[in-house]
């Protein structure tokens, strides 16, 4: 099953890059579907996890979002101010980690369980 997930998962990147090599935007478009996460939601319910769980990988979806949001931003920040794209990325990486944890503080201070 895991060389399946793998094929395909593969297949969609190799897919999707192609598709951007010619066409740029709309590989970015595509690119910005939960394409990962559609697919992880149909192998969780394909190896029989319960709903809850599927659930609980929904919420951390929806939670990881805004942090993610803010990677991009950086990084095309970044790429349009001529960075490398080496420095672009761990920038990026950088205020993902950043985004996720001011995101758990301020929803431990106002004590938001999700």
């Amino acid at each position: 099953m895991i060389w399946v997930k793998l094929l395909t998962s593969a297949l969609i990147i190799a897919c999707v890059t192609e598709l951007a090599k010619k066409f740029p935007l709309y590989g970015g478009i595509i690119a910005a579907l939960p394409l990962i996460s559609l697919l992880s939601i149909f192998w969780l319910t394909v190896q029989g996890e319960t709903v809850k769980q599927i659930q609980t990988f929904t919420i951390g979806v929806i939670i990881g979002l805004p942090a993610t949001i803010i990677l991009l931003l950086v990084v095309y920040v970044m790429l349009k101010h001529s960075f490398p794209l080496l420095v672009a990325l761990v920038a990026g990486a950088i205020a993902w980690g950043l985004s996720l944890g001011i995101q758990k503080f301020v929803l431990n201070h106002f004590n938001i369980h999700l």
